[in-house]
């Protein structure tokens, strides 16, 4: 559960938002990189002083009817970290993504930095460890990663300050990270004209997720929202993942400023009800609750992912 929108995480979250919006030395450099195949928008987060960076939400191409891998995606990403001469210092996961595979080895191999997500991740991974049947040899203990972000921890990208807010709901393990006048909020939110994520699988919850979004629009108004999806609502002709604090609180469709919890659960999770399930979820969790790794080749030396029937 989050804390109110007095506590001190937040506190913290806006004190960076305003003294970035007061000195322009303090805003990040935002390129974003949008994967069509799986609408994920991926961002690279730039410290122009220092020339250091943090990839947010990379993705893995993945052909689920051959099961082939392949990096056309990823290599955008560390073509322009190449090109820019940047020093990554930072491999932010919002989430455990279910509708793409994270590309975070390969960032690590070819370009470093530390993999970093929600101390939460063990909630998911003895949630979905249970579901993929993982076997006492899958740790879920968030040991994955490098570093596991509790709520309201401060950090820095170069010299930006930033800090995470856990905002669970989508997922138990959500992370947001304000960075200078930004936040990237994961699957949280949607641009205010497609609404709110989905909270129907393992560990979700609609009444949390308004919570963890009434927490972030307590952020300053000219905070930057970024987000990791974006699927072209109906009547618009392009794909956008920038918006406001601002924009979001007074026209988001599901949840702007004047609606109550009760009417936002009930509007979800009928909403929930209807949708199927995403395309790419049974081998993105369960290569992602592992740091974006792929299960262990078996003794024939070939990598295989579980399909649980009848288990979702």
């Amino acid at each position: 559960m989050p804390a109110s929108t007095t506590d001190a995480a937040l506190a913290a979250a806006s004190a960076v938002v305003n003294a970035a919006t007061q000195d322009v030395s303090r805003r990040p450099e935002i390129h974003s990189f949008f994967d069509e195949d799986t609408y994920t928008v991926s961002h690279i987060v730039v410290d122009t002083k220092t020339n250091t960076c943090a990839i947010i939400d990379s993705v893995l191409d993945y052909d689920a009817a051959s099961g082939r891998t392949s990096t056309r995606s990823v290599e955008r990403l560390i073509d322009f970290v190449q090109e820019r001469g940047l020093h990554v210092e930072w491999v932010l996961e919002t989430h455990v993504h279910a509708d793409h595979l994270s590309a975070a080895p390969l960032l690590n191999q070819r370009l470093g930095g530390r993999l970093a997500i929600s101390a939460h991740i063990s909630i998911v991974q003895d949630v979905f460890g249970k579901v993929f049947n993982a076997g006492t040899d899958f740790a879920r203990d968030g040991s994955q990663f490098d570093h596991l972000f509790a709520d309201g921890e401060e950090f820095s990208v170069g010299q930006l300050q930033a800090v995470g807010l856990h905002v669970p709901g989508h997922t138990p393990a959500c992370m947001a990270y304000v960075i200078g006048d930004a936040v990237f909020v994961g699957d949280t939110l949607f641009m205010p004209d497609y609404g709110t994520a989905r909270c129907d699988f393992p560990g979700g919850d609609a009444a949390v997720l308004y919570r963890s979004i009434r927490r972030l629009m307590a952020l300053p108004n000219v905070t930057r929202v970024f987000l990791c999806h974006d699927y072209k609502a109906p009547g618009r002709d392009r794909y956008v993942w920038e918006t406001t604090i601002a924009a979001q609180r007074q026209g988001n469709l599901h949840v702007h400023e004047g609606v109550s919890e009760q009417d936002f659960v009930a509007l979800r999770e009928q909403r929930d009800a209807a949708l199927s399930m995403p395309r790419l979820i049974l081998p993105s969790v369960q290569v992602n609750m592992r740091g974006g790794k792929l299960p262990e080749p078996e003794a024939n030396g070939v990598r295989y992912l579980k399909i649980p029937v009848n288990a979702m």
